[in-house]
Order: structure tokens, then C-alpha cells, then sequence
């Protein structure tokens, strides 16, 4: 990752988010909060595998000023990790699977394909995360039918921007979850083709992206991924990174959603210190 490619992104997210002129504050915890801190929750049907990931991921975030909000589910092992799982922060870039996945359920809804500027906006906007086409595909839905796509898919906790800016519609870890199981899963929101769209568009992001939840993971799985980065004058840098594993046997999803970084790289060795936990105790899809 080079500085040059850090500062161009950089500045793009920030202008997304400025959309209609908004840098609201957030509230600023305060010491006592933070000596409140909540501890990483996992259980699992594999003996000691929940207190071992519990564990790891706590060890894996001394050091890191970062708040961290994460959620892991390992459906083979069936292992769950939480950590302020239902906290919201500002989405950045995370929010185009999103944005993809409420395009791709409207269309359903007319039992039509996307045209072909619909796919080339997509592509674009999950493989290069672009701004542009982000914009473009947002303002073509509308808040009404973005609503009704997370009412159907129970993001119940996510919610839209007051004036409209699709980087700052706040997400939380349990969301995100539920979303990258819609698109790795067969159910009844998104069908065989909308996933498979989603999923091929995750895992071709620019190689300069793949950075996040994707350290760690085990050479023979298959990754679909989606970053997003954001800095404002309140909680620092916003990064976060979602990602699912499948193939040869792995099934899994990680959310790691960090903000108050000083730095963006801050926030990506957070996000990938737990992330080599995770891929370590979850192992290999063997046995």
C-alpha cells in the first residue's frame, strides 16, 4: 500500500461522506466508559474453542487504541465471537455491499437483470470501492427502497443518514453479520443470482484493498471481501473491514469495525491482529 494510493482513497471516502454537507459530532466516551469496557463474548459447539478465541482476540487488541466492535461466525464449528455487537458507527465504504445488496433485491422484485450501466456502476463500486458510481446507484434507489432492503434482510439496527450521505449511515457488527450471511447463504431476501453476483464482485476487490479481515486466512479459501475508511474530526479514523471464507470447507464470516484510530494503518493492524487470531483457532476446514 503505497502513500499515494492511502491519500487518493482517503480524500474520495471523506468527500462521500460530506455529501450534503454533513460532519456531525459524535460523542466522545469518557474515561469512565472506557475503564467499562466491554470483554469479547464466544461460545462454540467445540470444546474449548470459546474460551481459546475469547482469549486470542482479547490479547489480539492489547496494544491497540482502537474501539473495536467485532462479530464472527464460524458456521462448521458453529462458533460465534462478539464484541460490541450492536454499537453504530459511521459505515464508510462497508456500506456498497450494502448498497449492491438493496440493488440486487429490487431488482428481484421485478424479476429483471441489472442493465448493463447497473453492473459496471456495481463493479466498480465494490472492486475499486468508487465513490462516483456509489453515489450514482445510491441516488437511483432512494432511502425508501434501501429501507425496505434491510427491513427484509432484519438490519434492524442500521439506519440511514439524516441528509443523505451513504458513508455515514451508521452500521453495527451484528448488521454486517447478518448481511454477509445473506450473501454466502441460500434464504429468501437475496436468490442464487444476486449472491452469486455479489459474491464474485467481493472477491475480485483491487489487490491494494485486500488488506483486513482477510490476514491470516488459510491459502486455500476462497475470500470475499469489502474495506472502508473514513477520518473525521471526532473518533479519528473510521476503518473496517467484512469479509467471508468458503471453500474446501470453510464457512465463515469475521466483522471488524474500528474507529478513534490517529492513523488509518492504526486501524488496519487492528482490524488484522484479530483477524490472525480468528483464522488461527478457527484452523483448517479438516477433521
Amino acid at each position: 500500500m503505497t502513500h499515494q494510493w492511502m491519500t487518493r482513497y482517503s480524500r474520495a471516502a471523506l468527500g462521500a461522506a460530506l455529501i450534503g454537507g454533513v460532519l456531525a459530532p459524535a460523542a466522545v466516551a469518557s474515561p469512565a466508559t472506557a475503564a467499562r469496557a466491554p470483554a469479547v463474548s464466544c461460545a462454540s459447539d467445540r470444546a474449548g474453542l470459546a474460551a481459546k478465541m475469547s482469549k486470542d482476540i482479547t490479547s489480539a487488541l492489547k496494544g491497540h487504541k482502537s474501539t473495536t466492535a467485532l462479530a464472527v461466525q464460524d458456521h462448521r464449528t458453529r462458533t460465534s465471537c462478539t464484541l460490541r455487537p450492536t454499537q453504530q458507527v459511521d459505515s464508510a465504504s462497508v456500506v456498497k455491499v450494502t448498497v449492491l445488496a438493496a440493488l440486487l433485491w429490487d431488482a428481484q422484485r421485478t424479476d429483471r437483470p441489472l442493465t448493463p450501466h447497473e453492473s459496471k456502476l456495481s463493479t466498480a463500486m465494490i472492486t475499486e470501492s468508487d465513490n462516483d458510481a456509489t453515489t450514482e446507484l445510491w441516488d437511483e434507489l432512494g432511502p425508501a427502497k434501501v429501507k425496505g432492503f434491510l427491513k427484509a434482510a432484519g438490519m434492524t439496527r442500521t439506519a440511514l443518514d439524516a441528509q443523505g450521505a451513504w458513508g455515514l449511515t451508521q452500521i453495527t457488527a451484528q448488521d454486517e453479520q447478518r448481511l454477509l450471511t445473506l450473501v454466502t447463504a441460500r434464504n429468501k431476501v437475496l436468490d442464487d443470482r444476486s449472491r452469486t453476483f455479489l459474491q464474485d464482485r467481493m472477491r475480485k476487490v483491487v489487490p491494494e484493498q485486500r488488506w483486513g479481515v482477510p490476514a491470516g486466512a488459510p491459502g486455500d479459501a476462497t475470500v470475499q471481501l469489502k474495506n472502508g475508511w473514513l477520518e473525521r474530526a471526532t473518533h479519528g479514523w473510521r476503518v473496517h473491514s467484512v469479509g467471508a471464507f468458503s471453500g474446501k470447507g470453510h464457512d465463515y464470516v469475521i466483522t471488524v469495525l474500528t474507529q478513534d484510530n490517529r492513523t488509518m494503518k492504526d486501524g488496519i493492524d487492528t482490524i488484522q491482529a484479530v483477524s490472525k487470531a480468528v483464522h488461527k483457532d478457527i484452523g483448517p476446514a479438516t477433521g
